[in-house]
């Protein structure tokens, strides 16, 4: 029988600290990860790091729903972690389970 982990919902911050179309990094237990807000304010969370060559994603640049990592422009889903693009199927950051409540970031940690 496989048991569910339940998740640890843990207030990162206020929802507005992250600009449109930008990011903020989250130090947790887990590392940094990283937070994302569309221009259509859309929040997405996923580890702050590229599985390339381990850029911060964070201070990538946000298109639409995809991230593009710093170092070598790779592109990600913020939806899946998965590599779009030209470089689909070859690598994925995990995302983080996201919602917001009053206003406030709440990531779900294991």
């Amino acid at each position: 029988m496989n048991a569910t982990v339940a998740l640890k919902w843990v207030d990162v911050g206020a929802a507005i600290d992250v600009p449109h179309q930008g990011a903020r990094r989250v130090e947790t237990d887990l590392g940094a990860i990283a937070v994302f807000r569309t221009v259509d304010n859309e929040y997405y969370a996923v580890m702050d790091k590229c599985p390339h060559k381990g850029g911060p994603l964070s201070e990538g640049i946000v298109h639409g729903r995809h991230i593009a990592c710093p170092l070598h422009n790779w592109s990600f889903s913020l939806e899946s972690g998965e590599a779009v693009g030209a470089d689909a199927g070859k690598g994925c950051t995990p995302t983080v389970p996201l919602r917001i409540e009053d206003e406030r970031i709440l990531l779900g940690l294991r």
